[in-house]
């Protein structure tokens, strides 16, 4: 749909383009993921030959030949060697490779003893769900990291490379997840989890996986970071959290949090702080005094989750929980450390916190490509860069102007030929379209894609069978704004506010409101959206 520059005269527009970037240091070639990633083939169709007894019919009995024993392979692709294993049992064929660790084994291992850590050099079967519940199953060796496994699901589904793409582990029977790191190992992950757990990745969007890094003074509030800031008076707050995430540390976090007791359903409120040693809780009140603090949990030895469904499962006062889950902890309720915070905004502190603490911002920020976005201007005979910040703000309020003052109909009512049913449907096509989902449904979608400014998607209204909702997250709520089809002198326009602002369809509504705020909190960044495996 052409926007307001492309149609009468000519006026700067401010859009953004995206430039080349390098690669990240941990993204492999494509022929490297190609071969270390790919979908398992069938069975192989192994052909065994026999060796028959002959008589020449000559004197004598025949020969009699002693069968050898022979190898069947579970597939057709060669294995690497591996050194035999010293046993006391007698060397013969193993008829079912598959159901062996090593495959080379004529020793079944025991169900009992769990997956174990991966081996260096071997395949591994990967399953991957989509959010529709649809899985794939994917081959990967033993150093592939989540990283390389999205790229390669962005690859086979055809979806659009950006690094919001995530893989999150999900355990659905605790109700716990969490979304990977680039550098994690997925084989590594997968043989944490116990035999027959209900424990799956999905294959998702992340919008909040990078968002750490862009805007970090509004991830900690002046309240939970105030230790720093009377330690450094002479430093604003946004300063602060950037010379800390500059300097590869994190911040002192303390707050009030709910925590459940161990082997009772009872939650108390206690006063925690994270500090460089680990996290620590206070017995006293808000006292900081070492003889009053108790230490808490090691983050280096766990991982942190998000508690899905809290108050079914665990009974939280809130619908903000997290849950700490140390590594030899494999399975079960028991030895979980679950935590609950008063709203989203706290947890979102507490959480990527818990992040800088763990993985530090260097290999993650290294990802981060979105700073190649610029903003151009097309006035001319060819596209400049704007490099003035004032230029930039002055090109975005003029273009948002002149959709409000031109007195013609040349932007607010389409021509009549436009008006076809084509034209009213087009924007059912668009991936940010999620047509007749519910409201609760939209904000657990939003929800799970991160609580980032400017996450949105369109659906139809439940209560106007003819209107539209545009659904946008903001400061970590969703809000709805209804969309309204109305008719002047034949012709079709959508609006937000009463038709002040009018707009010939759902595409242009959203395009326009991408690059200029208008009635908004803010501008439309990222669109939300699932992709079948």
């Amino acid at each position: 749909t052409p926007g307001p520059a492309a149609l009468g005269t000519r006026t700067r527009s401010l859009v953004r383009c995206r430039t080349r970037s390098l690669p990240p240091d941990n993204a492999m070639d494509g022929g490297a993921q190609q071969s270390s990633l790919r979908e398992p083939p069938g069975p192989g169709d192994a052909e065994q030959e026999g060796v028959p007894s002959e008589w020449d019919g000559g004197e004598g009995p025949p020969e009699v030949k002693r069968s050898q024993p022979l190898f069947i392979h579970g597939s057709s692709r060669q294995l690497p060697e591996e050194e035999p294993r010293a046993s006391s049992l007698p060397s013969i064929p193993n008829p079912f490779p598959e159901l062996c660790s090593p495959s080379n084994s004529p020793i079944l291992s025991s169900p009992a003893l769990g997956q174990g850590p991966p081996r260096e050099g071997t395949s591994h079967v990967v399953k991957v769900f989509g959010e529709d519940g649809a899985c794939r199953s994917l081959e990967a060796s033993a150093g592939t990291t989540a990283r390389q496994l999205c790229e390669t699901l962005v690859r086979r589904t055809r979806a659009l490379q950006d690094h919001s793409w995530a893989l999150v582990e999900l355990h659905q029977h605790l109700a716990l997840e969490r979304c990977l790191e680039d550098h994690e190992s997925v084989v590594e992950v997968q043989s944490s989890w116990p035999p027959g757990a209900d424990s799956r990745f999905v294959f998702r969007k992340n919008f909040a996986k990078y968002e750490l890094f862009k805007s970090n003074a509004s991830l900690f509030p002046e309240v939970m970071v105030s230790s720093c800031l009377e330690a450094n008076k002479s430093m604003a707050h946004s300063e602060l959290i950037q010379n800390f995430l500059n300097s590869g540390s994190c911040p002192e976090v303390q707050g009030f949090l709910q925590l459940r007791e161990a082997g009772r359903k009872v939650w108390k409120r206690f006063y925690f702080s994270l500090r460089r040693s680990g996290l620590y809780y206070s017995t006293k009140g808000t006292s900081k005094d070492p003889r009053h603090l108790q230490y808490f949990a090691d983050l280096t030895e766990s991982n942190i989750y998000y508690v899905t469904q809290g108050k079914k499962l665990y009974g939280t006062p809130t619908e903000f929980g997290f849950c700490i889950k140390p590594h030899k902890v494999r399975s079960g309720v028991k030895g979980l450390k679950l935590l609950c915070s008063e709203d989203e905004q706290s947890r979102s502190c507490w959480m990527a916190a818990f992040r800088l603490f763990k993985v530090g911002p260097g290999p993650t920020e290294r990802s981060v490509s979105d700073n190649a976005l610029v903003a151009m201007d097309f006035s001319g005979c060819t596209g400049r860069v704007i490099e003035n910040p004032n230029e930039v703000l002055t090109v975005a309020l003029e273009e948002a102007q002149a959709w409000r003052k031109k007195t013609t109909h040349r932007y607010s009512l389409p021509a009549a030929c436009q008006s076809s049913p084509l034209s009213a449907a087009i924007h059912r096509t668009q991936p940010w379209f999620h047509g007749r989902i519910s409201r609760e449904d939209t904000q657990q979608l939003i929800g799970r894609q991160g609580l980032v400014d400017g996450v949105f998607l369109v659906r139809e209204s439940q209560r106007n069978p003819k209107g539209f909702v545009l659904s946008l997250c903001h400061l970590q709520r969703v809000k709805h704004y209804l969309i309204l089809p109305s008719e002047e002198e034949g012709r079709l326009y959508f609006t937000m506010d009463d038709g002040q602002t009018r707009f010939a369809d759902l595409i242009q509504l959203v395009e326009f409101h991408q690059i200029n705020r208008g009635i908004l909190p803010c501008k439309l960044r990222h669109y939300c959206t699932c992709v079948a495996l």
